[in-house]
């Protein structure tokens, strides 16, 4: 696979034009094939499993942490785990994604389980964009899990989007809110042909004065499937709103 088709699809699900400044992880087909650090965004390797532990520090402002994954082979099925720690007083930007490639006869999947761990009155904002591509008859599938867990007065706003040429998708989220958390959930995804996509949201509002704001956009073209299931469990005086369309 060329470097072309690998810059391509940093492009489509990460907005990555050349060297991005400040903390960055590339996977690639199952193994890590580049990895730095900054002075505040520490990135690790698990010793136990595959993936990464990201850990930015207290204080962190400003900083942005690139962690995307292509597969550019068929065949290939891919399981991550990542953690996130985000310290206390943080406001930092996550770019993820993933973007498969599949040219072959045999299916390609990513599933990636990303666990945050956001400290008292950090902001996050993180963004996920999905993307498949390819002219062989091997699918692509992805499926995403997110878990969440927010301390007092935290903030965090995810942009989920799933682009185009994803077979299959099967995305669940967890949430927990402490108190004067508030977390904001956009979800944007496109199905075509005869794709399935499943997205399932439980998000406990446990903290007094906790807010939830999920706002889902989908597009179902031609035969495609698309379910989607939020669920909000209000344990304290909260608020919550879930919007769909």
């Amino acid at each position: 696979m060329s470097n072309i088709m690998i810059k391509n699809l940093l492009k489509t699900i990460a907005d990555i034009t050349g060297e991005e400044e400040g903390a960055f992880n590339l996977r690639s087909n199952g193994c890590g094939v580049e990895r730095r650090s900054s002075d505040n965004i520490i990135i690790t390797p698990k010793e136990d499993k595959p993936g990464i532990n990201i850990t930015i520090k207290p204080n962190t402002n400003n900083e942005t942490v690139y962690i995307p994954v292509v597969i550019t082979e068929a065949g290939v099925n891919d399981l991550v785990y990542n953690d996130f720690y985000i310290g206390e007083n943080s406001n930092v930007t996550i770019v993820a994604g993933c973007g498969i490639h599949n040219d072959g006869d045999n299916n390609s999947q990513h599933d990636g389980i990303h666990t945050f761990y956001i400290g008292k009155n950090s902001k996050i904002k993180y963004s996920e964009k999905h993307y498949g591509e390819g002219n062989g008859i091997g699918e692509r599938i992805l499926n995403p899990t997110t878990i969440v867990n927010m301390e007092e007065n935290s903030y965090c706003e995810m942009d989920m989007t799933q682009i185009k040429g994803v077979n299959s998708t099967k995305r669940q989220t967890e949430v927990n809110l402490n108190k004067g958390a508030k977390l904001i959930i956009n979800e944007k995804l496109m199905t075509h042909d005869s794709q399935s996509a499943h997205s399932n949201i439980i998000c406990n509002l446990n903290g007094e004065n906790s807010v939830l704001q999920i706002i889902s956009r989908s597009i179902a073209k031609d035969n495609s499937v698309q379910v989607f299931h939020p669920i909000a469990v209000g344990n304290n005086n909260c608020k919550a709103h879930i919007q769909c369309a």
